[in-house]
């Protein structure tokens, strides 16, 4: 079984208010199915908003071995795709890709928003066997 941080997306959506949505951004959209999420209450499906920076430099940077890592490129994308998302609604950030943490100072800082990713993730489960 994969880590994901899509893990902690069924603990997010109860610690947020019932009508608070959370966004999830992916490396690519295209991708990240109903069976990924793990949400199968249609209320809180309702509450999740999912965007992708599919078709962007980093998407096609990725296909080169090894990646190039052009965290401003990154950060451009992602802020660009939360913009595409912005709804009122949305109280937190949820990012899929491993590659986002590089930007997640900067798109707290940019939203205003709680900004959650796998490093989050990780540090809670050593932090659990530590």
């Amino acid at each position: 079984m994969a880590l994901s941080s899509l893990l902690l997306l069924p603990t997010l959506l109860r610690q947020l208010s019932p009508q608070a949505k959370i966004a999830v951004l992916t490396y690519d959209s295209t991708h990240c199915g109903e069976d990924l999420l793990g949400i199968h209450d249609p209320a809180e499906r309702a509450r999740v908003v999912i965007g992708g920076i599919e078709g962007g430099k980093f998407w096609y940077d990725e296909l080169e071995r090894p990646p190039p890592v052009d965290v401003n490129a990154i950060e451009a994308e992602v802020a660009s795709c939360v913009t595409r998302l912005r709804v009122p609604e949305i109280a937190a950030i949820l990012f899929e890709c491993a590659g986002f943490p590089l930007v997640a100072p900067a798109i707290r800082h940019l939203t205003k928003l709680l900004v959650y990713d796998i490093t989050g993730l990780y540090q809670t489960m050593i932090a659990s066997i530590g």
